[in-house]
């Protein structure tokens, strides 16, 4: 079959993730006509609609951009070692500027220390003004709120184990908690938590759950409920912990979740509105080169191949939650889109069976880059000088281990913008 062929862009950017957001948005506003494919919905959506920049060094870290020198240093095949700690933070406060402080709350270089959906606490470097509120600190008494129609949150879990968390500035917390039953939809018992956050976009639903709430509060309670407090209301949170009358904040749910969703929407809509063209639900199969160079991705649409042709590429489709990195049964590594070396192609004793305690090593394997996050080759050579790769396809990291990967989805994403801008220039 003959691809149908499209006029070329300035650059196309595979993946919808982070890093794929943050190059497009990098790029579009520079002037640059972009292209963002990707065969889903991207991996935000799976996040807690936190940025990450790093969390553990081994050791749980409390600024992270104070420690991200020495980690670099220590790192030098680690996305942190190429681009140095200043990118990182300015890719970081790119990213946050775009959402704006109504959906991330910029931080100090502080990690915040914030309750997961089992009641365990997670270091992050931005959160969203909902979360904040749940520091996770010595002397905090928390009232942990379960929502009777909610499945997906477990209250007395949550509040059990934040009673027995030594916070990590020592000392300790109070934790109990309680339930409330507000009526989402006439007749339904099992209702999702975005359809509580649609729910709770209308005032008219949040006065109503927040009279049930501040029902159980007592003096001196940080309220900690599940994260489904508003959707596209911009002003939900702000007005739900008002009628409230007691400090709130969200708890992340396992995923996909609201605030990773809300953060999605948000980086779309600001990618949109500068000019991004996107096309969802077409996998990339392919690249067409010419002379050295990526001239065009070739993607799979229904009953064709159509060829996408651009000036430069940029791949950030994810990593091996995404299935751009993949393990067959053979226990062969590859990367699955446009078969570019990965690190190593064994997973041959990358697996420990320690699997909570240990730093897995296949989670390191990847596509190397360099500075300019372009892509090399098994002998450090630059595989095509316009392909460039970002986010968790990338090697040399283990962003769930490290709480790394969204400080290095955004750093990569934009650096590879910023490559191809001075090269356009």
């Amino acid at each position: 079959m003959t691809p149908r062929t499209n006029g070329a862009r300035d650059a196309i950017v595979v993946g919808a993730g982070l890093a794929g957001l943050a190059a497009a948005l990098r790029l579009a506003r520079s002037g640059a006509s972009v292209t963002l494919v990707t065969k889903g919905v991207g991996g935000l959506q799976l996040s807690q609609g936190s940025l990450d920049v790093l969390g553990y060094a081994p050791e749980r870290v409390s600024r992270p951009y104070d420690e991200l020198p020495a980690f670099a240093d220590a790192n030098p095949g680690h996305t942190y070692g190429l681009l140095g700690p200043d990118a990182v933070r300015a890719a970081v406060d790119f990213v946050t500027g775009v959402a704006g402080s109504s959906l991330l709350a910029p931080g100090d270089g502080t990690n915040l220390q914030l309750p997961t959906a089992v009641g365990a606490v997670r270091p992050t470097a931005v959160a969203q003004p909902s979360m904040v509120a749940g520091q996770v600190i010595d002397g905090k008494k928390f009232v942990v709120v379960g929502l009777r129609r909610l499945k997906d949150f477990q209250a007395s879990l949550v509040a059990a184990n934040l009673a027995r968390t030594v916070p990590p500035g020592g000392g300790g917390v109070e934790a109990r908690h309680a339930w409330i039953d507000v009526e989402v939809r006439p007749g339904e018992h099992d209702t999702s938590g975005l359809n509580h956050a649609r729910a709770l976009d209308d005032p008219g639903f949040r006065e109503r759950f927040a009279r049930a709430v501040a029902g159980v509060v007592r003096d001196g309670e940080t309220v900690l409920l599940p994260a489904v407090l508003g959707l596209d209301a911009p002003d939900a949170f702000p007005d739900l912990q008002s009628l409230i009358g007691h400090p709130v904040a969200e708890v992340p749910l396992p995923p996909p979740g609201v605030p990773g969703l809300r953060l999605f929407r948000a980086l779309s809509a600001a990618a949109r509105d500068t000019g991004v063209r996107f096309i969802n639900g077409s996998p990339v199969v392919g690249l067409v080169t010419e002379a050295g160079r990526v001239s065009a991705l070739v993607v799979g649409e229904t009953g064709r191949r159509v060829e996408l042709r651009g000036r430069a590429f940029v791949h950030a489709p994810g990593g091996f939650e995404s299935g751009a990195l993949a393990v067959d049964s053979y226990g062969r590594i590859t990367e699955t889109a446009l078969g570019l070396p990965v690190t190593c192609e064994d997973a041959s004793g990358l697996i420990s069976e320690d699997f909570w305690g240990t730093d897995q090593a296949l989670f390191r394997v990847g596509v190397a880059v360099d500075d300019a996050m372009r892509v090399l080759d098994a002998d450090g050579a630059v595989v095509h000088p316009n392909l460039h790769a970002a986010g968790g396809v990338l090697a040399g990291a283990s962003r769930w281990h490290e709480k790394s990967g969204e400080g290095i989805a955004a750093a990569s994403g934009v650096r590879a913008a910023e490559t191809i801008l001075q090269e356009a220039r």
